[in-house]
């Protein structure tokens, strides 16, 4: 059965043409995941240590300190910078975020935001985005869409969905779904179904 993470559909799903079937073979064809070659893994796991264990936003720098891969050097201070212009001085309170599969056709979606947070109360789930090319209105609506369509049970009453724009220091919230986006994600993984195979 074919497996998606979050951000590799989101990717198929806004692109077209022969680049949306490059997406899916890549996904299909490359190497099963390891820590190692995770780029974003070592900041990931920061902001949520920083967030568990109740640590102040200055946390976040150690995690320069280990490195030595030098794209990670030069990309890490900007998100980091980014991360914290957004904390400013909000009240940060952790929870864990629950996670689910979206499956239809047979293709499983993985969605797995990182982060529970009460942001001065309001509780709030949040995917991190952490790529240079901008973050825009149609990414943001898959992922909050399907966090809202999978997350909801069980996770505090009026908790908002959002996409924290991590260079950017930018938590995006949208007010609703677009009509018939239900649909439209579903035609993406029949699409994604029939396709595997051949590639």
């Amino acid at each position: 059965m074919p497996h998606l993470s979050l951000t590799d559909f989101v990717d198929v799903v806004s692109a077209s043409g022969t680049p949306k079937a490059t997406k899916i073979r890549q996904v299909k064809t490359r190497p099963t995941y390891s820590p190692a070659i995770d780029f974003w893994k070592p900041l990931r796991e920061a902001i949520m240590e920083t967030h568990t264990r109740g640590l102040p936003k200055g946390n976040l720098d150690l995690v320069l300190a280990g490195l030595t891969d030098r794209k990670k050097l030069t990309a890490y201070p900007p998100a980091i910078a980014g991360y914290k212009k957004w904390w400013g001085r909000s009240a940060l309170q952790w929870f864990a975020p629950p996670s689910a599969l979206y499956t239809a056709y047979g293709v499983d979606v993985s969605v797995n935001p990182e982060l529970g947070l009460r942001v001065n109360g309001v509780p709030h789930i949040i995917k991190l985005y952490f790529k240079e090319t901008t973050l825009t209105k149609n990414r943001v609506d898959i992922i909050t869409y399907l966090m809202t369509a999978q997350l909801t049970q069980g996770v505090p009453g009026g908790c908002a969905m959002a996409v924290l724009d991590v260079r950017r220091g930018h938590l995006i919230v949208p007010a609703g779904a677009p009509p018939d986006l239900s649909a439209v994600l579903d035609a993406e993984l029949a699409y994604v179904a029939a396709l595997w195979p051949r590639l």
